[in-house]
């Protein structure tokens, strides 16, 4: 049975994990005594092996029990709970497959899937340059790993059966209860509405790979320490690990932000909600982890801020999993209570307290090897950047935690909502995007106000001008012109930058301009890979400043013919449909006409989805998008489909396709900067030439 199979496939890879992890902790005691010699003499030690293969095999195990908990779900093996809560008979096939993280079980089961993909793919890569370190890494990982696999064992097991008593009562459990039936349901309850949104399909998968992405790089970090090795190795060997793990967290961000403004129904896209959260923090230190290595990298410096900062990455990553699925915070997107919370506490202040007791062990062996030779210097803006970044952690962090805290003095759970975090990071991130723009400009070790100034001196003028003539149009918002005006003028140097390098190239080498440009981005990607992604930020910035300042919204009860009037539009209600669907919704679906400025721009169908088997309602708004702003109604209550009156909620959102667009550019960016370069040929040209010559 596909049930048994799975079972016993996770908990072989629980064995598996906590065999390798052992079989590495007994390679590191080994390498102290006698075998040290074969270590050094480039012989992996048979323990240290063997933890390796134990390591991988956790891979096939655990696909092995993902593919079996996949088939049941397809099937329709309504005798395993998991499934009969998260599917029904009338769901397509590509949503039962997607169910497999739709519920808490299942969720919990892919994240360690994907976990054991990332450490296969490190198990599978040449030890060379980091033979040394590898037994620590194995430790972390499998620790990781393994805690996330009992989990499943013995909290939530995915492949828990159905069973019924003579009384009646149902039983949930992996083997037959003396005294119970195996029982059988004739259908499932089917995914949560809000889950069978097509956003829904990839944004769960692009937030867990960015969560177990960084797992690599925090393991790296802690063998360094463990080691003494506190030279940039680690960091370049796990760059690119890094940036895949930030990529799929920034996708995952992005994606969420277009659920929420499709589904959820209150015509915005990020309501700080604490899930929401949870993602941005960890985002948010890894953000400045980022930043803060090429410092090292280029300058030596920053090393204590650069472990500080994988740690509280790592911490932070398993708090935002322990808050979506532990139910200690109240949340659209969590998962119900569970009883893995306190696992969860423990396993985060244990790993925590380890990797801090590693980090002060080392803390003087830290040092910078060169010291700040200026304030206005691009190290001093990269420290400043990091500053930012932390301080927005501590701000959403403090936000979001508050209500468990109130609750534990108070007696009563406060929840601290939108305008505080407006108020509150809203400044931060000003100066973090104002900040984005000028370091770039600064020179390494020192630079000179004069140099600065000539620089800055066309996209601050042009800012400038720019402004004026937004106030001259009406937007006298002193917010909203602050916001354009940083976003003009860090576009304008981050553009005058793409500019200089594509000059100059051309005046060397007589290339057209495009071929100058895309030569230039391919032989500098982590440069003109991050000013991309910096592009992409102020088209965000920008779409988030036209939102937050003028949105407009109203709200009506209307007869069939009458209208709606919302600044420059004009809705207009004109019919309302009632049907059942097949796949058992009861859909209510209103049209309505849609008018600026007297012309016509056409119809919307805005409706509300009632799902029978889960009981449960969805609005699906109606929206017409354009490069300036977008028209978004809502279809809140109707009378009966005979009478004529319904009552709608519309908004005006301006620029906030930007908003999705600069997300596209923000990926396009990050690709550049992650895209493998050529180096190996050049070195190998390098090493022939003296030969030949």
């Amino acid at each position: 049975m596909l049930a048994y199979l799975g079972y016993l496939s996770l908990v072989l890879a629980l064995g598996a994990t906590f065999y390798a992890a052992l079989m590495a902790g007994v390679s590191i005691w080994e390498a102290r005594g006698p075998r040290a010699a074969r270590r050094a003499a480039g012989i992996d030690p048979a323990t240290l092996e063997s933890a390796r293969r134990a390591a991988f095999l956790a891979l096939p195990l655990l696909t092995l029990a993902a593919l079996s908990l996949i088939a049941m779900l397809v099937t329709e093996q309504y005798q395993v709970a998991y499934v009969a809560d998260v599917t029904s008979s009338s769901m397509p096939i590509y949503l039962r497959v997607t169910a497999l993280w739709g519920g808490q079980a299942g969720s919990l089961l892919f994240w360690a899937w994907l976990m054991s993909a990332f450490t296969g793919t490190v198990m599978l890569r040449k030890w060379e340059a980091d033979r040394e370190l590898m037994p620590v890494v194995i430790v972390v990982t499998m620790i990781t790993l393994g805690f996330f696999i009992g989990l499943t064992v013995f909290f939530e097991n995915p492949f828990v059966l159905l069973w019924q008593t003579r009384a009646g009562e149902v039983v949930q459990a992996m083997f037959q209860p003396a005294g119970t039936l195996a029982l059988v349901p004739a259908d499932g309850r089917g995914l949560n509405p809000l889950l069978r949104h097509p956003g829904m399909i990839i944004h769960p998968p692009m937030l867990y790979l960015g969560f177990v992405g960084f797992v690599i790089p925090y393991a790296f970090a802690m063998a360094a320490l463990f080691y003494r090795r506190v030279d940039t190795q680690w960091i370049k060997t796990t760059r690119r690990w890094t940036l895949t793990g930030w990529l799929f967290l920034s996708l995952g961000l992005i994606l969420g932000g277009r659920w929420a403004y499709d589904v959820l129904g209150w015509g915005g896209y990020w309501g700080w909600d604490p899930v929401e959260n949870a993602s941005l923090i960890p985002w948010l230190t890894a953000t400045a982890f980022l930043h803060s290595v090429m410092i090292q990298e280029k300058r030596g410096m920053l090393k204590k801020w650069n472990m500080v900062l994988i740690i509280l990455t790592y911490a932070l990553v398993i708090f935002g999993t322990f808050l979506t699925r532990s139910g200690v915070l109240s949340s659209v997107h969590a998962f119900a209570q569970s009883a893995i919370g306190p696992a969860f506490f423990t396993f985060i202040g244990v790993t925590f307290v380890a990797s801090m007791v590693l980090l002060f062990r080392e803390w003087d062996h830290l040092s910078s090897e060169t010291q700040f030779e200026g304030l206005l210097s691009r190290e001093s803006a990269f420290l400043l950047n990091n500053l930012l970044f932390v301080a927005i952690t501590a701000s959403v962090f403090w936000g979001t935690v508050f209500p468990m805290i109130s609750e534990i003095f108070t007696g009563q759970k406060i929840t601290v909502g939108p305008p505080f975090y407006n108020q509150v990071t809203g400044p931060q991130f000003a100066a973090l995007v104002l900040l984005m723009g000028v370091a770039p400009l600064l020179a390494w070790r020192k630079s000179s106000a004069q140099q600065l100034g000539r620089q800055i001196l066309i996209p601050f003028v042009a800012s400038l001008v720019l402004v004026a003539v937004l106030f001259a149009f009406g937007i006298t918002n002193p917010g909203a012109l602050f916001g354009f005006w940083i976003s003009a003028f860090v576009a304008g140097t981050t553009l005058l930058e793409f500019y200089r390098g594509t000059a100059a190239r051309m005046r060397t080498t007589g290339e057209n301009a495009l071929v100058a440009l895309s030569t230039l981005m391919a032989r500098n990607r982590r440069r003109y890979g991050g000013y991309t992604i910096h592009l992409g930020v102020i088209l965000i910035t920008i779409g988030v400043v036209g939102t937050t300042f003028y949105q407009e919204e109203t709200q009506g009860r209307l007869r069939l013919g009458e209208q709606l009037t919302l600044g420059r539009y004009v809705m207009v209600y004109t019919g309302l449909d009632e049907f059942e669907v097949d796949d058992g919704r009861i859909v209510a679906r209103a049209s309505v006409e849609v008018y600026r400025d007297g012309q016509m721009l056409g119809e919307l169908y805005p409706r509300r989805d009632y799902y029978i088997e889960s009981q449960q309602p969805m609005t699906i708004p109606g929206v017409r998008s354009a490069v300036e702003d977008d028209f978004y109604v809502l279809l809140v209550e109707w009378e009966s489909v005979g009478a004529d009156a319904a009552t709608f909620k519309i908004y005006v959102n301006p620029l906030v396709n930007w908003i999705w667009a600069g997300g596209l550019v923000f990926i396009v960016g990050t690709l550049v900067a992650a895209w493998p370069e050529s180096e190996p040929r050049r070195r190998v040209v390098l090493a022939n030439a003296p030969a030949r010559a």
